[in-house]
């Protein structure tokens, strides 16, 4: 499902195997104590690197799970919960006191692309791979937080559209210039060494993780709202 490492002050999150990570109750439930357990082990230094095995950064929400509910009702009622649950995974990240960079290596899309834009930076393969937000083409609509992530991290108004109304599968060095990812590298493996090169820079700010989450929550006031993340007031330790 996952596994969590850690190298110097550098923590490593690894969606591992070779199927497609898609979400479902245990690997949504497997994040959220493995974030846990980053927040509880970082200190001032500390960066997350989110990465994926195999040919998926993530493929979304577990479907088949959902379509084995015996039922139309139940597999709605399975889909609407792996939504809810995955919300909180989003306000995990959202709140985690160090900087976060997810490497993407393959594919991202639905809820795995929305799991690659809960990071702070996002470093993506070029000559493999896709970001595709799917939820228009097996129509359903995007949930709350879903919108709200995307408004959030997505500054052009043609991005978003083209992301969403026109589900465009887009690539690295698109995505770059469209502004969704920082930076499009050659293989997987430059792109965990870019990810690895920005951590190792960032690692040496040494802040204090507290101020560094209230300041990312503050620019995303939106998304924050919705995920139930309040503000809170860090003032400096001595001056």
């Amino acid at each position: 499902m996952c596994t969590l490492e850690k190298a110097g002050n550098i923590f490593y999150l690894t969606l591992t195997g070779n199927d497609e990570h898609r979400l479902n109750p245990t690997l949504i439930a497997t994040l959220r104590s493995t974030l846990a357990q980053v927040k509880s082990q970082s200190v001032k230094g500390s960066v997350l690197i989110t990465k994926a095995d195999g040919r998926f950064f993530s493929n979304g929400f577990d479907l088949k799970y959902a379509q084995a509910g015996g039922s139309a009702k139940a597999s709605i009622d399975r889909l609407r919960s792996m939504v809810d649950s995955l919300k909180p995974v989003v306000a995990d990240f959202m709140s985690l006191p160090i900087p976060t960079i997810a490497a993407v290596t393959g594919h991202a899309a639905a809820a795995g692309l929305l799991l690659a834009m809960s990071h702070d930076y996002i470093m993506m393969r070029s000559d493999k791979g896709v970001l595709y937000m799917s939820e228009l083409d097996i129509g359903m609509t995007l949930p709350d937080y879903f919108t709200a992530m995307i408004r959030s991290k997505i500054g052009s108004a043609v991005a978003r559209r083209d992301l969403v109304l026109k589900t465009s599968k887009i690539r690295g060095e698109d995505a770059v210039r469209m502004g969704m990812v920082d930076s499009a590298h050659g293989t997987a493996e430059e792109t965990v060494d870019a990810a690895v090169q920005l951590a190792e820079e960032l690692g040496k700010k040494r802040w204090d993780g507290k101020a560094y989450a209230e300041i990312r929550k503050s620019l995303f006031p939106e998304l924050c709202g919705i995920l139930g993340l309040k503000d809170v007031e860090v003032l400096p330790s001595h001056l």
